[in-house]
């Protein structure tokens, strides 16, 4: 992260996609490159192989996308993606381990945000699986977005606009819950989205629901919701209730709430609840950039 970016200006620097060219990963690759257009980042997609050839010819096609989305003319040269801010890299690890390949990469390669498909997928390689992913996103400490196997996610494959308009955050004592308030403001805000509702969904008695500081978005409105009993049910609950297009939480990774989602709770959340998922690590720039949001 650039220490000397403007804060009114993006967080998001950088985004990695690892992708296994299925079409669970497909989907996520529309969300990576839409997010790297709206930070104007630099925008890496990289293949693990396990000894099959991985050839950049399989790769999601980025100047294609871009074209069909209407933001580039048909035939543009390869130059012509640059011009709208990102810089698009494919890169071939080949590694066996797919955990291992992808925290070597960014050992050397930080990125803010990194977008992960969660399906497995039959006569493929199967590293993007629930067991996988889930293990990359608590051990590299980003910001992470799953997009669940079978869910289109809120960007549109064909042109590239956005459905976005309820976005769920549950919160909890630990870990603190406003850098996923931060964090979800900012992208509404960041994405120009007119109007919608942030629902807060606590999980327990409504006067022992935690504090957080709700960020004024012009047309957005916020929300506050309870449930009893299990913490995964209460969510999936609350996200099928307030018909959620968007899921964020805050991670902690060794300690507080989303402990209860490692094995199989955090296979129940990316399968139950209808919608993709945002992790953001607690603590994170998204609560330092609170004020600009909504300026």
């Amino acid at each position: 992260m650039n220490p000397k970016r403007n804060p009114d200006e993006s967080i998001i620097d950088s985004v990695l996609h690892p992708t296994d060219f299925s079409d669970a990963s497909l989907t996520a690759f529309y969300h990576a490159l839409r997010a790297a257009l709206m930070a104007k980042s630099s925008f890496t997609l990289l293949h693990v192989t396990t000894g099959e050839s991985g050839e950049f010819m399989d790769f999601p096609a980025v100047r294609e996308t871009l074209e069909r989305w209407g933001l580039l003319p048909k035939g543009s040269p390869r130059s012509a993606v640059p011009e709208l801010g990102i810089r698009a890299n494919k890169v071939v690890a080949k590694r066996g381990n797919p955990v291992a390949a992808v925290l070597h990469y960014l050992e050397d390669h930080p990125a803010d945000l990194i977008v992960l498909s969660t399906g497995q997928n039959e006569g493929r390689v199967e590293w993007l699986s629930q067991s996988v992913a889930k293990p990359i996103a608590r051990r590299s400490g980003q910001m992470t977005l799953f997009i669940p196997e079978g869910n289109a996610g809120f960007v549109s494959a064909e042109d590239g606009t956005l459905s976005l308009k309820n976005i769920l955050i549950p919160v909890a004592e630990s870990p603190e819950p406003q850098s996923a308030v931060a964090a979800a403001a900012r992208l509404v805000t960041r994405l120009n989205l007119p109007s919608g509702t942030f629902t807060l969904v606590y999980v327990g008695e409504a006067k022992d629901m935690p504090e957080v500081r709700c960020p004024e978005v012009p047309g957005w409105e916020w929300k506050k919701t309870t449930r009893t009993g299990d913490v995964i049910e209460g969510i999936v609950d609350a996200a099928r209730d307030a018909n959620a297009d968007l899921v964020v939480m805050s991670s902690d990774g060794r300690n507080g709430f989303l402990d209860a989602l490692r094995g199989s709770h955090s296979e129940r959340v990316l399968r139950d609840v209808p919608a993709p998922l945002l992790t953001v690590p607690a603590g994170s720039s998204a609560e330092a950039n609170l004020k600009s949001v909504g300026h």
